[in-house]
């Protein structure tokens, strides 16, 4: 899990958040859709912020414009708080999950103090994290050390002068199209995911691969001393090609091709079929 921005799970509900001025900073959006189960969270916050204008409330000057990833894997200005100003917004919506809510938001501020003066405990609820939504343990390590891999690599196209916000999701697309045929979004739409998390759905292969292709660039931008955006990206190129051209080999010899449109929300409820036959 990155340390600077990373999703928390609330009741099954995904929230996202970014560590920002030393402090968490939610998507308030995603907290309305988390305590109201609203299929129009955004029109909820739209109205509840003329109505607290309305009211005199001066908490609309207190929500910042961050950048959070959405779907499609880029990165788009969205409102968010941070802990105080979330609990003054809960007292204006009506729900039962209020006050679990708040106790949740108190123990996600501890626990990130824990994290920065333990960087193994973040590793360690993360691994919890993922079992708890029933992965095996061996998907779980390769899972974790595909998030290691891949802050690697956005390390290094930081210090390279890779803009952050605009051009790491187009160099990710790079890897993706290179390594599997598809940009990020087109494999999303491949496994039917909409808002979900795409490497959460990927198999075992998938992600070795994909952990692959990442790995070779961070290599090639190294021995290369690329810099800027137009060096990085033929450093990408390459690093995906390197991945591509070995998942081709590998389908040859195991007779199958590795690429699946199977996702973890469809193999959720194989096995719970499974289970409720017995």
């Amino acid at each position: 899990m990155a340390q600077n921005n990373a999703l928390a799970v609330f009741e099954g509900k995904q929230i996202r958040r970014i560590w920002h001025n030393e402090q968490w900073y939610f998507s308030v959006v995603d907290v309305i859709e988390a305590l109201t189960d609203s299929d129009r969270p955004r029109k909820y916050w739209s109205d509840l912020k003329i109505k607290l204008i309305e009211e005199g409330s001066e908490l609309s000057a207190k929500i910042g414009q961050l950048k959070l990833p959405a779907a499609d894997g880029k990165y788009y200005e969205t409102d968010c708080a941070n802990t105080e100003t979330l609990f003054r917004i809960i007292q204006s919506i009506p729900s039962p999950k209020a006050e679990p809510f708040k106790r949740w938001l108190a123990q996600v501020g501890y626990e990130r103090i824990q994290e920065i003066e333990n960087p193994e405990l973040a590793q360690k609820r993360m691994k919890e994290l993922y079992k708890a939504k029933g992965y095996p343990d061996d998907w779980i390590e390769k899972r974790v050390r595909g998030i290691a891999i891949r802050d690697e690599l956005t390390d290094e196209w930081k210090k390279r002068g890779v803009d952050e916000n605009k051009e790491y999701a187009i160099l990710t697309a790079e890897i993706s199209q290179a390594t599997f045929g598809m940009t990020p979004h087109e494999y999303m739409a491949f496994k039917g995911l909409k808002r979900e998390n795409l490497r959460d759905h990927m198999n075992d292969l998938e992600l070795i691969f994909t952990l692959l292709g990442e790995r070779v660039t961070t290599e090639i931008t190294q021995h290369k001393d690329a810099k800027g955006f137009a060096e990085c990206e033929d450093a990408t190129k390459e690093g995906g090609e390197v991945a591509g051209n070995a998942r081709k080999d590998a389908e040859k010899r195991i007779g199958r091709t590795i690429i699946s449109s199977n996702n973890y929300l469809k193999l959720s409820e194989k096995k719970k079929k499974l289970l409720e036959k017995r």
